[in-house]
């Protein structure tokens, strides 16, 4: 499978469809910080996002502080955002 590193315009134009997902500043990937009522809330997203990850195969970096998680995606193969992180966004919205 051939992974390409996508240009800004490109990124731009994918996150006009993604609620809250922003580039990231000084690299090349896209953030979001997602808020839930609890704990037990983020934790459950973060179940649900992991077992995702897995099955893409793509992994997200992540952080956890209470009820918010911090996700940033890019695609370590091509140091930079490809339409494997997009295609994460995308599902990520759908797992909220």
């Amino acid at each position: 499978m051939n992974i390409e590193k996508l240009a800004d315009r490109e990124i731009d134009e994918a996150l006009e469809s993604l609620d809250g997902w922003e580039q990231a500043e000084g690299r090349s990937a896209i953030q979001k910080s997602f808020k839930f009522k609890d704990f037990n809330e983020a934790w459950s997203f973060m179940t649900r996002v992991a077992l995702l990850a897995e099955k893409m195969n793509h992994h997200p970096e992540w952080s956890n502080v209470y009820n918010r998680v911090d996700i940033t995606l890019t695609t370590h193969d091509v140091v930079g955002v490809s339409e494997r992180d997009i295609k994460m966004a995308t599902k990520l919205e759908r797992y909220r």
